[in-house]
């Protein structure tokens, strides 16, 4: 033990020397076994339940080779309801050790039984089979994002075969004559994210889930009041707290639940007359922070109405529900007036207060109940809620960018759809308090199927007592996605500052490539343990845990941050490099700068916990 651990300082210690660490060539390579790609038959895919007055029939209307779309339709004679049918899809399990979906969660990587319910306002139609290589066995999708589907897989001892129930129908909705959807199989040998993300180029192709354009500074970091503040928000305090997040890099604030009441109860029985109560001047708030250089957002929860609102008795008979809990009954958007209502709240907002975007939350519960009466009687002007929130929504985002092109709108997980980038520019992780490893997984998620919209981080907050090291990996587990910062700016110690001064502006001069640049997740089944995003000129690399870092021949610059508690990173250069190492600790401080001459092969290096290793080419 004593000789591995003398070992171990000595090639630290020739990571900060002019003598080149050891180097390994690597003289023997395995290619990767050959596995024939799945494939699946339209014809063998069975449905079962009771169709009543429909009849299904199928087409594949697009096919290549390992990529297949299949039409499913249902027609009635007359008006009628759809029963809850399954399609179901069976295959073996040949070559598959992984899973992802857009509810894979941290603490679940369990692949042989899962299941998802997507529809508008919730997840995405999308399941994808992985195998050791972190390559796609097989990604299935629906295009009827709209209505509620649920995917269920599971493995079938018996036979060692995956079963796939694809639910439809499994939410009432309104009666039709015909009804279609769409199924997208792709079992070609790809990267799994390279998969899913090509779902997501085919909904957003499709003119019903258009995305709504993503303008520059929703793609900024930002300070959030949410974990800092809650509801105890002062006008001031925010103005203050702003000053010192702009000197650090955020470009725009959101000021989140409690604005609009006085009551700090964290319920929404106040909720509802969206007026300003613990902030009366919002519109010199708005200009405070206008004069800081910030833009500004401003937090609503879309359907709630609380019971005690002034505007509750105002829409009685026109609710969905009651949320006792929280004391807030649920809007239903079926209803024009209903409608009006919210659209003119954020008209109102937009212009009088001449903010900068929302942030629209609980969206999810648009949704009906089996008490719902699906028709469009007693004032309703649709049958169906989830059309009814896709038009309120489409309403809102069109009447917006009316007045303000440039709008701001953000939902959070899961909230996060196909339809969901259609009414937002701007997507959060679900909260994740001072986790940062589940930040990384969940903003990691997003990235793989959000295409252009912004992608943002959960609120990162910490306790002062922890080390800038410590802190540092709030932010180093999301640079992925856009930062948004929450603690108390104003009594963080100097040395936090620092740290996120430091990792903010690395953000803001990378973000083209942390942004736009091909973003490479490694395997969901480890927690991503390695996320890199490079472009032609630059590779940045983010390691979790001790694993080897590979640099291609192609890179001219590299960036290596060490977001992983050892001082040691291990990198693998595909070919020489000749440059200027530099190693930075968590602060920006410069603590190695030298003139390096690596032979292809295996490096190591001592940086900093929360540091960064950078190459750059010799002049």
């Amino acid at each position: 033990m004593k000789n591995l651990l003398s070992l171990f300082f000595l090639l630290c210690l020739f990571a900060c020397q002019d003598t080149p660490p050891p180097t390994f060539d690597r003289t023997t390579s395995y290619a990767a076994p050959s596995v024939a790609p799945l494939y699946i038959v339209s014809d063998s895919i069975k449905i079962e339940g009771d169709l009543g007055a429909f009849r299904e029939s199928r087409e594949v209307i697009a096919s290549e080779e390992n990529l297949q779309i299949i039409k499913f339709t249902f027609r009635a004679e007359r008006l009628s309801e759809l029963q809850p049918s399954v399609l179901k899809i069976r295959f073996p399990s040949v070559d598959i050790n992984g899973f992802w979906s857009p509810t894979y969660n941290a603490d679940k990587i369990n692949f042989w039984s899962n299941n998802l319910t997507a529809k508008a306002s919730r997840w995405a139609p999308i399941m994808c089979f992985i195998n050791n290589r972190s390559n796609n066995r097989l990604t299935l999708a629906l295009s009827d994002a709209l209505n509620q589907t649920e995917l269920q897989s599971y493995i079938k001892e018996e036979d060692v075969h995956f079963e796939v129930n694809l639910k439809l129908f499994g939410e009432k909705m309104p009666a039709v004559r015909e009804y279609s959807i769409e199924l997208r199989l792709d079992t070609r040998p790809q990267p799994y994210y390279a998969a899913v993300g090509e779902v997501a180029d085919w909904w957003a192709q499709m003119p019903e889930y258009q995305p709504l354009t993503v303008p520059d500074f929703a793609r900024r970091p930002m300070y959030s009041t949410w974990y800092s503040y809650h509801q105890n928000l002062k006008a001031s305090q925010i103005i203050e707290e702003c000053k010192i997040a702009k000197s650090l890099g955020c470009e725009a604030v959101i000021v989140d639940d409690g604005w609009q009441t006085l009551d700090g109860n964290r319920g929404y029985a106040y909720t509802g007359d969206w007026l300003p109560e613990r902030i009366p001047e919002m519109r010199a708030l708005t200009d405070s922070i206008h004069a800081v250089g910030m833009k500004f957002l401003l937090w609503y929860s879309l359907p709630f109405m609380g019971e005690k609102a002034k505007n509750y008795p105002r829409f009685k008979g026109k609710y969905l529900r009651h949320w006792e809990s929280q004391g807030t009954y649920v809007l239903d958007p079926r209803y024009p007036e209903v409608r009006e209502f919210i659209i003119n709240t954020y008209e109102k907002a937009l212009t009088d207060w001449n903010l900068d975007g929302f942030k629209l939350d609980f969206i999810g519960w648009f949704t009906a109940t089996e008490e719902t009466e699906l028709t469009a009687l007693n004032g309703r002007d649709f049958a169906s809620v989830n059309e009814a929130t896709d038009f309120l929504m489409t309403e809102i985002t069109k009447r917006l960018t009316t007045l303000r092109p440039d709008v701001l709108i953000e939902f959070r997980q899961p909230y996060i759809g196909p339809l969901m980038r259609k009414y937002g520019n701007m997507f959060r992780a679900v909260d994740c308090p001072n986790n940062a490893a589940v930040n990384r997984f969940h903003t990691t998620n997003l990235r793989i199927m959000a295409g252009n919209t912004a992608v943002h981080s959960d609120m990162f907050i910490w306790r002062k007592e922890e080390t800038p090291a410590q802190a540092a990996l709030q932010i180093l587990n999301i640079l992925y996605s856009v930062p948004q910062l929450s603690v108390r700016l104003e009594e963080i110690p100097e040395r936090h500052l620092n740290m996120i001064r430091f990792w903010f502006q690395y953000w803001n001069d990378n973000r083209e490539v942390l942004l736009d640049g091909a973003f490479l997740p490694s395997d969901p089944g480890s927690n991503y343990p390695i996320l890199t995003a490079r472009n032609e000129e630059k590779q940045i690399t983010t390691v979790f845990t001790d694993m080897l870092i590979r640099v291609d021949k192609e890179v001219k610059r590299a960036d290596i941050v060490n977001a992983k508690g050892t001082n040691e990173v291990i990198t693998d250069f595909a070919g020489a490099y000749r440059g200027t190492l530099t190693i930075y600790d968590c602060e920006g401080k410069r603590e190695v700068q030298r003139e390096i001459d690596l032979p292809k092969g295996i490096h190591r290096f001592a940086v900093p916990p929360s540091g960064m290793l950078s190459f750059a080419p010799a002049d």
